[in-house]
């Protein structure tokens, strides 16, 4: 018979190899995710309710947020082009450069026609707007799963109900939660190192904004703080954020400020692999081939698992004892 240790491996591979070919991701890091951060509120306030209520206000407003600096932006958008569009076109004439607009409304077009034609457009947004719903549903649906979670865990709630006390699927699920819980710490470990990293990402964003006096600065931090939780989805969220409102103020700063989010983006690969490797006690180089192979079999959320994958093997094969060899054994008893 197949022992429970066996199959409780084999579950948690299949949540993970399931999870790449079913696109589902993202669901899987919004449970990891939401758990971790109510584990931490928790501890500071040592009431559930108070927690859960605390994430939640915290996940709505760093929404609220995004919609908010989005919606800015794009209504600001048309103004601030064509203030900016003139200056550029006289400085693509001085420089014997053709520009293939003149205003908002021929950069518009500009951009539906380097796209394909009006209807792959349309059907390129309708299928944008269809993952981002359907990331949107699985999202709540990760943190109802996460929340439930924290209030409480097991796989077999009625085990004391049971006929027979050592059965098979008792122990299994025994084993399973083991597994997982072990998982969770490796994921728990990598998220302390990544607390790290966003402070640091959070200082250096701190002087850009306060050099270029940028609005609602203070707002940016806190929202770049909590989004560089996330490793590198995060930063790629927040600097879409800070673009967005720096494009409310002129074209200039907002290319100056993609820039130099994007130096901090590839500068954040170095720290992932640098800090994170130090946390989880593995060699730089070993750790940065974890983030490409994460990156190349299940893209950003692969960057996030990587490490997380990597500690967890890690910690696994130290429990396992394995026998002498034979040339080992014999050279200790002599």
């Amino acid at each position: 018979m197949i022992t429970p240790t066996r199959v409780s491996y084999a579950v948690l591979a299949a949540t993970i190899i399931l999870a790449r070919f079913l696109h589902l991701e993202a669901p899987l890091l919004v449970i990891l995710f939401s758990y971790f951060a109510l584990r931490q509120l928790y501890y500071v306030t040592r009431r559930k309710w108070l927690a859960l209520a605390l994430f939640i206000i915290g996940v709505v407003g760093v929404a609220a947020a995004g919609v908010y600096f989005t919606r800015t932006a794009v209504l600001a958008l048309p103004g601030v082009a064509d203030t900016s569009i003139p200056s550029a076109s006289a400085w693509a004439q001085k420089s014997k450069i053709e520009l293939p607009f003149t205003d908002f409304e021929s950069l518009r077009q500009f951009v539906v026609n380097a796209l394909g034609e009006e209807a792959n457009y349309l059907r390129n947004v309708a299928n944008v707007a269809k993952a981002t719903t359907t990331n949107l549903v699985f999202s709540i649906l990760g943190i109802i799963a996460a929340a439930s979670l924290s209030f409480k865990t097991g796989l077999d709630p009625h085990r004391g109900t049971h006929r027979l006390k050592n059965n098979l699927y008792s122990v299994c699920c025994d084993e399973v939660s083991k597994r997982f819980r072990d998982f969770y710490r490796s994921f728990a470990t990598v998220m302390g190192a990544q607390i790290t990293i966003s402070l640091i990402n959070t200082a250096l964003t701190a002087i850009f904004l306060l050099a270029v006096r940028m609005p609602h600065a203070p707002l940016l931090l806190a929202v770049t703080f909590l989004c560089g939780l996330v490793p590198i989805v995060g930063n790629l969220v927040s600097n879409t954020i800070i673009v967005f409102v720096a494009l409310t103020m002129s074209l200039k700063l907002a290319i100056s400020a993609l820039v130099f989010l994007v130096a901090i983006h590839k500068l954040e690969y170095l720290l992932n692999s640098k800090i994170i490797g130090d946390r989880i006690r593995n060699p730089v180089w070993l750790t940065l081939i974890a983030l490409i192979l994460g990156e190349r079999l299940m893209g950003v959320p692969g960057l996030i698992l990587a490490p997380v994958v990597l500690n967890y093997l890690r910690v696994e094969m130290l429990t396992v004892e394995v026998p002498a060899r034979r040339e080992e054994v014999e050279v200790l008893s002599r």
